[in-house]
């Protein structure tokens, strides 16, 4: 395990909507209550699929892992993180309501700041966007002066682009204070997952992510977010990674025919994905061979987008693989330790609550 490994994806399971309650303040708690919102769980992670948790991390009656004690020893402990960054993929973007989300969005929030952050000092966090674009704004503005919240975090499959002006507004406090903005699989829900229509089998909602993944890249690049705010980093979590190289390929060979529709792209895109972009490293969506892997990183052509994850609890490998086979000994250090310290400035600093 290299020195102070930075675990850049964990993944907090809500037991339920109850469990959000004491979060809530009295309006919305008998709101949910009232209407038996008893439960509302991640459609692309539905507790029982087998992707969802390792069976050796699930407990007695199958249940996903939800405790401080079982992410520590399953994970923190067992590979000696020095900081891991969580993620909850609690669904608060699902509801179309944008009081819902929000008042979801901040319950969620809480329970991690109590709950997890305030347990043990390694751990960091996502803040859980909500859709609406005002309240996402307010979350930041109500979350950033405790830095152990490093990133905000939404879903790559949502209602509207994410380079769209709208969103603007969530790129401009994310860059003021110095957090990136993660893109995580997942769908809101509120259009097919794939471009022809409403997919029959798990499997097909679960590979179709990479598609949300490259239209949201797309849509941040053509509409000019990197030009707007230079400081701004985007993570592209669980997204795969060797899908990147040919989709920037075919994206900058085509700006160079129709680059006067978007003037204030002014350089490859490409460049700039390598510039303001990092991906976490689960799931490894490569052959287990040396070779193969050290083409991926000649077409990257980069060694600083890679980011160290196990995404815990996650069934991405078994035992303690926890790096993907065929990656360089000499690159380890910069995937693991400085690739994360370099993306996320708050682990640089004393977290502050």
């Amino acid at each position: 395990m290299t020195e102070a490994a930075i675990d850049c994806d964990l993944h907090p399971h809500v037991p339920g909507v109850a469990t959000l309650l004491p979060y809530m303040d009295d309006h919305w708690r008998h709101t949910l209550v009232e209407r038996g919102i008893e439960s509302l769980e991640s459609a692309s992670y539905p507790p029982n699929a087998p992707t969802t948790a390792r069976a050796d991390w699930r407990g007695p009656k199958g249940q996903p892992p939800s405790s401080v004690a079982q992410l520590q020893s399953q994970a923190l402990d067992r590979w000696g993180a020095a900081a891991g960054i969580l993620n909850p993929l609690f669904p608060a973007q699902l509801p179309f309501s944008r009081d819902i989300s929000a008042a979801m969005a901040r319950a969620v929030n809480d329970w991690i700041r109590a709950e997890w952050l305030d347990r043990d000092a390694r751990l960091r966090a996502s803040i859980l966007l909500p859709n609406g674009i005002e309240e996402a704004v307010a979350e930041i503005e109500r979350l950033a002066p405790d830095h152990r919240f490093v990133q905000g975090m939404v879903l790559c499959m949502g209602e509207i682009p994410l380079g769209r002006r709208e969103w603007w507004p969530v790129h401009a406090a994310l860059e003021r204070h110095g957090l990136p903005l993660g893109i995580h699989a997942g769908s809101a829900w509120r259009h097919p997952p794939t471009s022809v229509g409403w997919p029959s089998w798990h499997v097909e909602e679960y590979t179709s992510n990479v598609y949300g993944f490259q239209a949201s890249l797309a849509s941040l690049l053509t509409e000019g977010v990197f030009n707007k705010h230079p400081g701004l980093k985007v993570v592209l979590i669980e997204s795969g990674v060797t899908w990147l190289p040919g989709f920037l390929w075919r994206l900058t060979k085509a700006w160079k025919g129709v680059r006067f529709e978007i003037p204030w792209v002014d350089r490859p895109p490409a460049e700039i994905v390598r510039d303001q972009v990092r991906l976490t490293i689960r799931p490894f969506d490569a052959p287990e061979d040396a070779g193969t892997i050290e083409r991926l990183m000649d077409h990257l052509r980069s060694d600083e987008m890679l980011l160290w994850a196990t995404d815990w609890p996650h069934a991405h490998f078994e035992g303690d693989a926890i790096l993907p086979p065929g990656l360089p000994a000499a690159l380890l250090p910069k995937i693991m330790v400085e690739n994360p310290r370099a993306t996320y400035s708050r682990l640089r600093e004393g977290a502050s609550a």
